[in-house]
């Protein structure tokens, strides 16, 4: 409705109006007598899957451990796996065992877990007390899942898991601060993931003088400007456009 019609309308009564949304809800699983469908299971069904290990047909070796998993499945939820494990460049044959490089076995079991269920895994904590007995429990927590995401983060792109991904980098999102702002920087810039690293410069940009001095004296920072220098420009061009 144009906006002329709209004031002229007898709906218009002391410039304003009253919009009435009635809304049923029906589901098409409700039977005809009324009762309602079991609960569908498939993502419980698809990790007793995977913890059983029946009918597994690949093997995997992670920073020494192993995995046994489902070609199958790996190859409906990854296009990489569809390639690696079908495609004309396969590892192997089914009781070959694949080994994957730069990555930590915590890592790759919670991405197991994730193509299994559709569910965002989480972090295993065995362990954590004891190595965090002589710093700060809580702030050494906060940077084990840090570099636990992370870790979740660069496998999603890996092996094309945009859905996890979107996730991993949602909450990398939210979870930067002074001292993790330059790694999280660096990990946007590798994986050409723009909405981080703006989320990065946002932060930056916020900062008070004496709190960017913080965040360029971490190991981070340096590292940052060792690798990828050019994020300097940009990092300047945003601190110059702060009001």
């Amino acid at each position: 409705m144009r906006k002329d019609a709209l004031e002229r309308s007898e709906n218009m009564k002391r410039d304003g109006f009253t919009i009435r949304c009635d809304i049923m809800v029906c589901s098409a699983e409700d039977d005809a007598a009324g009762g309602t469908a079991p609960h569908r299971y498939i993502c419980q069904h698809f990790n007793t899957l995977l913890e059983s290990k029946v009918g597994a047909d690949v093997t995997f070796e992670v920073s020494g451990e192993t995995f046994a998993a489902h070609r199958c499945v790996l190859a409906a939820r990854s296009t990489v796996f569809m390639a690696q494990l079908f495609g004309p460049m396969k590892e192997g044959t089914t009781s070959s065992v694949i080994r994957i490089e730069d990555m930590e076995a915590k890592v790759f079991r919670a991405l197991l877990r994730f193509i299994y269920t559709d569910s965002f895994p989480e972090m295993e904590k065995e362990g954590m007390l004891e190595e965090a007995q002589d710093v700060e429990q809580g702030q050494e927590e906060d940077e084990m899942r840090l570099q636990w995401l992370r870790g979740l983060f660069t496998a999603a792109d890996r092996y094309d898991l945009q859905h996890l991904k979107f996730i991993c980098e949602k909450r990398l999102s939210e979870d930067i601060g002074v001292s993790s702002v330059a790694a999280t920087l660096v990990l946007a810039e590798q994986h050409d993931c723009s909405g981080l690293k703006m989320a990065c410069f946002n932060f930056i940009q916020a900062q008070s003088s004496s709190c960017l001095k913080r965040v360029m004296s971490t190991n981070g920072w340096g590292h940052l400007m060792m690798t990828y220098p050019s994020i300097l420009n940009e990092v300047i061009a945003k601190l110059a456009s702060k009001k």
